[in-house]
């Protein structure tokens, strides 16, 4: 059951205001908390304010102009993103000045409603004051009538004739008293109907305020959180293979490997006991046209003279000693192992030879190739330990 202002604050005689005090103390208060909220309200609205043009700016700021593929399709959502969450809380800051308005407005309303209780509630008070003032007035006229009847006897039938007139206006000003304070405690309750009104109203609207605040932070936060979901979405579609697939393609140099560089024994002993100098293709890719006995693109005579390479068909062939096992990793390369003979019939600039074997024709690393010659061969047989073949 709800309690009445108007039934909880009279005083214990008619001039005891501590009822009405308490009301003003309370009404006072009231206006203090709608201060109060006013304030939290203005500082929360800068806050959303200055934050969400913190995000705009950040997520203007940002570049990510290098990256491509579904990975900067990803970080450019999450760019367009937190600038949307930036306007969408500089859009709550201009909701929550819309609340602040509101109650300040509030404010304002029951002030005036205020002033004029306060105003009727004193008018009231005075005139009750100065009616009592009348009745003590005609109280004191009518002890000084009874004085004066006293000392003159002779007029004791004017004394009593006054007396009587005196009497009936206390009477009056009695009544007079009475009827005031009717109206002043009718007044009283009026101005306790008011105030109790208006603190409902107080808690009612800052209720309000507070209930519609809160749904508003959580409507912020239900969009802050589909904006990460769009986000999570795109990063979904985010593939490492695509991207790296993306740059291969875009930036791709070459698909092989340069040849290998290899050491190459370049001194042997002679059957003399002499040291004699053996010239060994050793940077191929640098000098593809060098053979092992020192004589570029050509054979050797039984006596160790240079001779013309063989041709065959047009095309120069020169046989070549496998150094070193090759596998091979294209469908244009040719496996060949240690110790094998193979024809040379092009040597690439890029260190790569084409190579025929038993009918087959491939690519093989020229680093891995020494020429065939007379003279290398006597060596070889001579001094194992630089023959590449064990």
């Amino acid at each position: 059951m709800a309690l009445l202002f108007c039934n909880a604050f009279w005083g214990t005689d008619f001039m005891d205001q501590s009822g009405y005090e308490a009301i003003l103390q309370r009404l006072h208060d009231g206006r203090h908390m709608c201060k109060d909220v006013e304030d939290l309200l203005k500082m929360r609205a800068l806050a959303e304010e200055k934050y969400g043009r913190d995000l705009v700016a950040i997520a203007r700021k940002a570049e990510g102009q290098t990256e491509i593929g579904t990975l900067k399709a990803s970080f450019d959502k999450l760019k367009a993103e937190i600038e949307k969450t930036g306007n969408l809380h500089i859009q709550l800051s201009e909701r929550i000045k819309e609340e602040v308005q509101k109650i300040e407005l509030f404010r304002e309303h029951q002030r005036e409603q205020r002033k004029k209780s306060k105003k009727l509630y004193e008018q009231r008070c005075k005139e009750a004051d100065e009616a009592e003032q009348g009745v003590g007035k005609k109280t004191n006229v009518t002890t000084s009538t009874h004085r004066q009847s006293e000392k003159v006897m002779n007029r004791a039938r004017l004394c009593r004739q006054a007396a009587n007139l005196a009497e009936k206006q206390y009477r009056w000003n009695v009544d007079q008293l009475e009827k005031t304070c009717q109206d002043w405690e009718s007044t009283y309750r009026s101005a306790c109907e008011v105030f109790q009104q208006q603190e409902s109203e107080r808690i009612n609207i800052l209720r309000c305020a507070l209930w519609d605040h809160c749904n508003l932070l959580s409507m912020q936060c239900v969009w802050d959180d589909d904006s990460y979901e769009e986000v999570r979405n795109i990063l979904e579609q985010c593939d490492i293979i695509t991207d790296n697939n993306s740059f291969i393609k875009m930036k791709k140099t070459g698909c092989r490997p340069p040849a290998p560089i290899e050491f190459q024994c370049y001194s042997v002993v002679d059957t003399n006991g002499g040291v004699r100098s053996v010239e060994t293709n050793r940077l191929s890719v640098v000098l593809p046209r060098i053979s092992f006995s020192g004589c570029p693109e050509a054979g050797s005579n039984s006596d160790g003279t240079c001779t013309p390479a063989q041709q065959r068909g047009g095309v120069t062939e020169e046989k070549y000693l496998v150094l070193y096992d090759f596998k091979a990793q294209e469908d244009d390369e040719l496996s060949v192992s240690k110790g094998q003979v193979i024809t040379i019939t092009e040597r690439g600039e890029d260190g790569w030879w084409r190579a025929f074997r038993d009918g087959i024709s491939g690519l093989v690393p020229g680093t891995y190739l020494t020429k065939i010659s007379p003279h290398s061969t006597r060596l070889a047989a001579a001094h194992p330990e630089c023959n590449p073949i064990k």
